[in-house]
């Protein structure tokens, strides 16, 4: 192979969810494609690392000062949901149930990644409940041993500061069945159980 296309094939490869052979098709597909195609790529992708940034208030990408969610005066501005990665707000605004602010935390808490508090947004989430009106901080952090331990710890540093700290529901999914629900999830759905109104 020629040195384009093997860096080519190694550069797709590193991206996640890509092995060797997708990396491959991707590259002869490349190759194939009208010269546009490839340059549109390229064009895309250099304008990603060149104008896209994180929002200097809640860490979510943004291509200004502020993401277009810190810069929308219609938010409640009193309350934050904190969330891992900026996709994680792609998910919840995808329901429209929520019309508040975030805070991303650029990962959790993982001891065998050797990821620590320190690693993480949480020092800027306290700095903002501290500074800003803020009456409630939901904690939607992913539902495994490293999200939990990450609410956990973020919950015992705000819990001085007299916010209302709140989790996300966990339980079963609407149009699941009792039998196919695991141990875990059937208790959870227990324990946050809620009057029928």
């Amino acid at each position: 192979m020629s040195d384009p296309i093997e860096r080519t094939i190694e550069a797709f490869s590193r991206l996640p969810g890509i092995g060797p052979k997708t990396a491959a098709r991707l590259t002869y597909f490349l190759l194939r494609a009208p010269n546009d195609v490839a340059l549109d790529l390229a064009d895309a992708l250099k304008a990603l690392k060149e104008e896209i940034h994180y929002c200097r208030r809640c860490f979510n990408v943004a291509q200004g000062e502020l993401c277009s969610i810190c810069a929308d005066p219609g938010r409640d501005q009193h309350t934050i949901c904190v969330v891992e990665e900026p996709l994680d707000i792609v998910a919840i605004e995808r329901t429209g149930a929520y019309r508040g602010l975030y805070h991303v935390l650029h990962g959790a808490i993982n001891p065998l990644a050797n990821v620590g508090p320190e690693d993480l947004r949480i020092n800027e989430l306290v700095e903002r409940v501290q500074k800003e009106e803020v009456r409630e901080v939901i904690l939607a952090t992913n539902p495994n041993m490293e999200g939990e331990a990450t609410a956990m710890y973020i919950a015992r540093l705000l819990e001085p500061l007299g916010v209302r700290i709140t989790r996300l529901a966990h339980g079963l999914p609407i149009g699941g069945d009792l039998e196919y629900a695991d141990q875990q999830t059937l208790a959870q759905a227990l324990e946050g159980r809620r009057p029928i109104s």
